[in-house]
């Protein structure tokens, strides 16, 4: 009983401390995030915003407890004042001049403003993955992402055009416009873009995180070949749009269809992930089995 009270108390402390933090948080940021709920993460290219930023709170709640335990008598950061007028300057140039980067941008340094100030700088190490996971909801420039998107696609709809033909459809390719039967398809960015690249990223880290291997092996490899995995995942997206499109007709396609295959996109880019950390489970095994044998 007297445990119970103590949690209890403790709980209580705790609330009285952060609340003022949460509402100040929300007074800011809260109508930040319904404009973009209503606006930009509606649009194909960015609806990975709301999932990025649910995954990266689901993160600090996890992480939480670790925190408190590793900033437990730490000293705040002096710094983290100096950080937090930097991100309250970023925020009011950025929701009055409409800049998102700085906007969403600020909202992260805030948050890492108020670890420092609160907890220290234990508190933002045992935090810093959720904060570096919420960089994959900021928008990036147009001209950055129109610039690298464009090969991207070019790449994307070669190797599903030369896929399909070799399964003997009748397909035929001009550009990033695919002909297939009587049917013609963009494939447009939001199937093989930048963003749609940075997206399957972000869920490699996430799994990376989740799984926390020992392996440095095997955490550099699975993060350096989520580029291919993510390409392989774009090309299975393109194809089974495709697909559909020639056997059940454009509508298809263009409808419901269109929002399945971007589930086709993240489960196939999933089950690659998982495919290739097995592959390089087996992989570091052997490897310090043989490094093992001659001891």
């Amino acid at each position: 009983m007297p445990f119970s009270n103590t949690h209890r108390e403790n709980r209580k402390a705790a609330f009285i401390f952060w609340s003022p933090v949460l509402i100040g948080l929300a007074v800011l940021f809260l109508p930040t995030f319904y404009d973009l709920a209503n606006g930009l993460w509606k649009d194909d290219e960015q609806v990975h915003g709301p999932i990025i930023l649910a995954l990266s709170i689901w993160l600090i709640y996890r992480k939480w407890p670790q925190m408190i335990t590793r900033s437990e008598g730490s000293i705040p950061a002096a710094s983290g004042w100096f950080v937090l007028t930097v991100a309250l300057a970023l925020y009011a140039i950025g929701r009055s001049q409409q800049i998102l980067i700085f906007e969403i941008g600020s909202f992260i340094v805030t948050l890492a403003a108020i670890l420092l100030i609160t907890r220290g700088t234990a508190a933002l190490k045992a935090l810093w993955f959720p904060l570096f996971f919420m960089l994959f909801m900021i928008p990036l420039p147009g001209p950055i992402v129109s610039m690298l998107t464009m090969p991207m696609k070019m790449a994307v709809s070669y190797v599903a055009e030369h896929i399909l033909f070799w399964a003997d459809y009748p397909i035929a390719r001009n550009g990033v416009i695919l002909q297939i039967g009587q049917y013609q398809l963009l494939v447009a960015d939001a199937c093989a873009g930048l963003q749609t690249l940075l997206t399957l990223e972000a869920l490699g880290l996430f799994y990376l995180n989740l799984v926390q291997h020992s392996s440095v092996f095997r955490n550099v490899a699975l993060v350096i070949l989520i580029i291919p995995i993510s390409f392989a995942a774009n090309v299975i997206r393109v194809i089974a749009l495709t697909l559909i499109t020639y056997h059940y007709g454009d509508a298809a396609g263009q409808g419901f269809m269109h929002g399945f295959a971007g589930m086709v996109l993240f489960i196939s880019a999933l089950i690659l992930i998982l495919s290739v950390d097995s592959c390089l489970h087996y992989i570091s095994k052997h490897r310090m089995r043989s490094s093992a044998a001659p001891a």
